[in-house]
Parts: structure tokens; C-alpha cells; sequence
């Protein structure tokens, strides 16, 4: 079992394109503005472009159904991390399972538009292809993956149930090693639960599809241990330890959890082989270096999982352009003597609007949960740069330099002058067109 957690996603870190297999539609590329000539039906066209990039402008039914799901999901999402609850009584499962509602409403109905988009350009086959209509009065009934919120949540009720029946079987008592041991054996033994080795796959970063298919990436499976444990009225805690994140059972005596009793610690029984590994920070821990940790909020644990997201979603959406950073932009205009970079309209880099949009939508909820995040507010402006929404870029970049530090705010200032300008210069455009539009 390893739960050592993969290097954050850092602004300045390449995030560059990955290898893997991505089988959505080549279409993408085409809705960034870039070549719009290829789709038969201008109409429709612009109602798909409107609904990828996130506006709620689109006036079709099933726009609105969609609209209003993403809306309940958010709302949802934000009653459960709000400041006014205390933090231990915030359910990480249940805000993790809100993410991944919004996220796969969005994608379901691209995959729709996607399907209308192919019948439409293919003449000659009969029936257009028939939306896949839910009917459901809350976000907790909607299915994820053949089931809903609600069923979720039980399926780690079965899983705690499940190490109960272990101990049950073997006339195991309570003890703290005992109990973690069965843990162990149903999630990584009976129920296959694994570590991930393929980062850029977004089926390893969603609660629902983890618990489902079983493979995960650390911070997922830490996540489930900490909510199947909770649920046996045990406390796991976690701290960031370098590019981990580790968790151990909540105790008043540390060093309990370093004895090494057959062959391993109970450190080590909790987070693998990572403890164990000289390479890693973990390895030097000791109990007194434990109880020097900060430990992690349910608020953190959740930032930690959406920067996660924002970190797959950039790297999807940016796979065309290799070694794209988002600060890029930020550093060659504040370089005066930098020729390699110039920010402009036309020359913007080809990024794949669906995988922007959800890196954006991750990256607003984390902006929600962590207001005063001055690097996370620069990368959801330098998101919204490249998605073209000049207007939300300005205010969130100005907002960012309040809280920036100063050196920071130097290198963002030049920047949010010149995208000023940008904003400005295209809305004379917009008129010059909308005039020819009404003189012709």
C-alpha cells in the first residue's frame, strides 16, 4: 500500500502535454476559434461554442436542464465547505462527490452536443441521436456512474462494514494495529484497491470512478482511508510532507506509532512504502518530528484534491502546445527586452476548450475554499487569459496583486495594463463587426 501523494501542480512547473490516448473528439480543437469554418450548421455551432466555454447564454432546453444542474452542484459544493460549518463537520466524500457531479454534467452533455454535431454532418442516417433525459428533483439523485450521491456515500458504510466482518472473523479486538490491519486487507486485499501509475487519466482523480474501478492517485485512496475509518470511529489526520501527503490515526501518544512490531510500524502500515523509501522526506520522521506537522484541514485535503484537478484538466487542455506554462505570458511581458513572447488576440496558443473550461470550473471552486490564495487567484486569471475572457482575467488579476507579494505584483502589473488593452481593443472589434453586420 503507498499513499505518497504526486508533486502539486506549481504555476511555474512545464506543464506539458501528455502521451496518453485522449479519445475525445478531434472537434475540440476546432471550438477555440481557430477554424470554424468546418462545421456545416453556423447555428448550431454557436450554441455548442456558447456551452463549452461556459456561458449560460444558450436558450435549448436541454442548455438550461444543464445550466441548472451545474448551478445546484455548485451551490451544493459550497453549503458543504462553507466558513459558518466547523471543518470536522464537513464530509469530504460528499464534497468531492458534488465536484464530480458538476464536472460530469458538463462533460455528459458535450458528449451530446458531440453526437448532435457528428449526425448532423453525416447525411443520409436516419434519427438524430436521443439525449439521455434524467429525471431527479435534487443534485443527490442524479447517477454518477450508474449510481447517485447518496449510493456513494453507502458504498463506504459496506466497506466499513466489510473491516468489521474482518475483525469479527478472526476474533480480532480493538486495538489500534488490529484495526488498521483490516482495514488494510479489505481495501488493498479483498476490494483491489491500488495506486494509480498513470497521472493524466481523470478517471483516478474522481471519488466516484476510484471507488468504482478501484485505482486511484494517493490523495483519492488517502481519502477514502480517512472516510472508511471514520466511519469505525477511528481519526486518521494528514500533513503535506514534501511531495507527500501522509496520514497516520490521530493519537496523544506518537510514539506508539513508530514501534515496529512484525516487521513494520504503524506508520508504515498507514502509508505504504513510501516511509520506508530514503528518497522520500517520510523516511525521516520520527515521533517527535510528527508532532511538529501541521495538520491538514478538511478544507485542505479537498484544495489539495482540486488542485489536483486544475493540474489534470490544464495539462489536457495545453497537450497541443508542449511545454505551456500558464505564467508563460507573465514573464515575457514583464522582460522588456523578451522578443519571444508578445500578448495578443491573434496569436493565442490552440488549447482544447472543454478540459479549459474544467480546469477553470476546479479552479473556481478552489478560489471558494481558499478566497485569499494569491497564487491560486493568478493561475484562475491566467485561465480565463487564455480562454479569452479578457474582462474576468483583468478583475481577477488586479484582485490578485492586492495580495500578492510585492516582487509578484511587479511582474503582474505590466501584464494586466497591456490585457487591459487587449480587453478594450477587442470590443472595438466586436462593434466594428456588429456595424458591418447592420450596414450589409
Amino acid at each position: 500500500m503507498a499513499l505518497c501523494l504526486p508533486p502539486l501542480m506549481t504555476s511555474s512547473a512545464s506543464v506539458c502535454a501528455a502521451d496518453c490516448d485522449d479519445r475525445r473528439s478531434l472537434r475540440y480543437d476546432r471550438w477555440n476559434g481557430y477554424d470554424e469554418r468546418t462545421t456545416k450548421s453556423s447555428k448550431y455551432q454557436r450554441r455548442r461554442r456558447s456551452l463549452v466555454l461556459g456561458s449560460a447564454s444558450s436558450a435549448s432546453p436541454r442548455a438550461q436542464i444543464c445550466q441548472q444542474v451545474l448551478k445546484a452542484a455548485r451551490q451544493k459544493f459550497t453549503q458543504e465547505i462553507s466558513f459558518q460549518s466547523k471543518d470536522k463537520d464537513i464530509s469530504l466524500a460528499k464534497a468531492l462527490l458534488y465536484i464530480a457531479a458538476e464536472d460530469e454534467t458538463f462533460m455528459a452533455f458535450n458528449r451530446e452536443m458531440d453526437a448532435f454535431s457528428i449526425h448532423k454532418e453525416r447525411k443520409g442516417v436516419s434519427g438524430p441521436p436521443t439525449p439521455q433525459e434524467q429525471e431527479w428533483n435534487d443534485v443527490e439523485d442524479m447517477s454518477l456512474a450508474g449510481k447517485t450521491i447518496h449510493d456513494w456515500q453507502a458504498e463506504l458504510d459496506v466497506i466499513a462494514k466489510e473491516v468489521e466482518a474482518e475483525l469479527i472473523s478472526k476474533d480480532i479486538g480493538c486495538h489500534l494495529a488490529q484495526v488498521l490491519e483490516a482495514v488494510n486487507v479489505v481495501l488493498f486485499e479483498s476490494r483491489g484497491f491500488r495506486r494509480s501509475p498513470i497521472l493524466g487519466d481523470a478517471k483516478n482523480s474522481y471519488l466516484h470512478l476510484v471507488l468504482s474501478s478501484g485505482s486511484g492517485i494517493a490523495i483519492m485512496l488517502s481519502i477514502i482511508y480517512i472516510e472508511v475509518c471514520q466511519r469505525l470511529s477511528l481519526t486518521i489526520v494528514g500533513s503535506r510532507v514534501g511531495e507527500e501527503f501522509l496520514i497516520w490515526p490521530q493519537t496523544g501518544n506518537p510514539e506508539e506509532l513508530f514501534k515496529v512490531t512484525s516487521g513494520h510500524s504503524l506508520f508504515a502500515i498507514v502509508n505504504g512504502r513510501c516511509v520506508e523509501d530514503p528518497r522520500s522526506k517520510a523516511s525521516d520522521l520520527t515521533s517527535n518530528s510528527l508532532s511538529g506537522l501541521e495538520i491538514a484541514t478538511n478544507r485542505d485535503i479537498i484544495g489539495i484534491a482540486l488542485a489536483n484537478l486544475v493540474r489534470l484538466h490544464w495539462k489536457h487542455a495545453s497537450r497541443s502546445t508542449h511545454g505551456l506554462m500558464l505564467t508563460s505570458p507573465l514573464r515575457h511581458v514583464y522582460n522588456a527586452h523578451d522578443k519571444l513572447y508578445k500578448i495578443t488576440d491573434s496569436k493565442a496558443p490552440l488549447l482544447r476548450p472543454q478540459e479549459l473550461r474544467l480546469a477553470i470550473m476546479a479552479s473556481e471552486r478552489l478560489l471558494i475554499l481558499q478566497p485569499h490564495n494569491w497564487a491560486s487567484r493568478r493561475d484562475h486569471g491566467m485561465m480565463l487569459y487564455y480562454n479569452r475572457e479578457y474582462g474576468k482575467a483583468v478583475q481577477e488579476l488586479s484582485i490578485c496583486m492586492a495580495f500578492a507579494p510585492e516582487e509578484e505584483a511587479e511582474v503582474l502589473e505590466p501584464f494586466v495594463e497591456k490585457l487591459h488593452l487587449l480587453r478594450l481593443e477587442s470590443s472595438w472589434k466586436s462593434l466594428e463587426h456588429s456595424s458591418q453586420v447592420k450596414v450589409s
